[in-house]
């Protein structure tokens, strides 16, 4: 297994160096023109690991290391690095950044404590000072990004003693949502309504759930049970226009037997 992947990788290499002076669209690529491709094909892959498929997993994972080998080049060519030196970095991070696995320290609290642990490292790579949440991008989708700071935060032992903590915290802040709800002024709701979904997301972590993916999946169970409603709706000759929200719910319910594990 491990000579084939190193005959794949280096013909991949082979193929990349190959493209980038005989086809015209890849001769023409740069690493600005490529980054919104690579995002489409992050999410085509966490789409896959969504619906559990391995074929498409596989087949995304190749389009994946597909650009990672592009970029390399395209930093090769302008001398300022090549795939040998991401391979190097990456590799001497993972080595430093686990050093219960590669150097002498014990771990006694298990997941928990390596990715404190890791996020501790993190800060001690830097010759000077960097803010712990300075390592979240910007562009990250919000539900993302909320789970990644209280990921982050988790790891200088900001978080609460126990999971159960949290439901009380998304009672206070539901609570202080119908009060401004009653009140009418759009910005306070807001503030509020972000205020009750990063408790969730951060209801989310403590149990273990991805929320993305929670949330994802809760997006295909509607459109699967819409579809269905639509679909019933127009072979019985009506149009749901004209139904009622209790005619709709009625078939909403039916087709409820119909839902599938994601």
């Amino acid at each position: 297994m491990r000579e084939k992947a190193i005959r794949e990788f280096s013909r991949l290499l082979d193929i990349m160096d190959e493209l980038r002076v005989k086809c015209p669209w890849d001769m023409k690529q740069t690493n600005q023109t490529l980054r919104k491709l690579t995002i489409e094909e992050t999410y085509e892959l966490a789409d896959a690991i969504i619906m559990d498929d391995s074929d498409s997993i596989k087949k995304e994972l190749g389009d994946i290391m597909l650009h990672v080998a592009f970029y390399a080049k395209i930093g090769s060519e302008s001398g300022k690095f090549d795939i040998g030196d991401v391979l190097e970095g990456i590799n001497s991070k993972l080595i430093y950044r686990h050093p219960h696995v590669f150097g002498d320290v014990n771990v006694t609290r298990g997941a928990r404590e390596v990715e404190e642990n890791w996020e501790r490292l993190k800060m001690t790579e830097h010759s000077e000072y960097k803010p712990v949440l300075s390592g979240v991008p910007s562009s990250l989708p919000a539900t993302v990004k909320a789970n990644r700071i209280q990921e982050k935060v988790r790891g200088v032992g900001f978080d609460w003693n126990t999971r159960e903590e949290i439901w009380d915290k998304v009672t206070e802040e539901l609570g202080e949502l119908k009060q401004e709800v009653t009140s009418g002024k759009k910005v306070d709701i807001e503030a509020e309504l972000g205020d009750l979904f990063f408790t969730l997301i951060n209801a989310a972590r403590l149990y273990e759930i991805d929320p993305e993916a929670a949330l994802e999946k809760t997006n295909r169970k509607f459109i699967s049970r819409f579809n269905y409603l639509e679909q019933k709706t127009l072979a019985q000759g009506l149009s749901l226009h004209e139904m009622t929200l209790d005619e709709m719910n009625e078939i909403w319910e039916e087709a409820k037997q119909f839902d599938r594990p994601l």
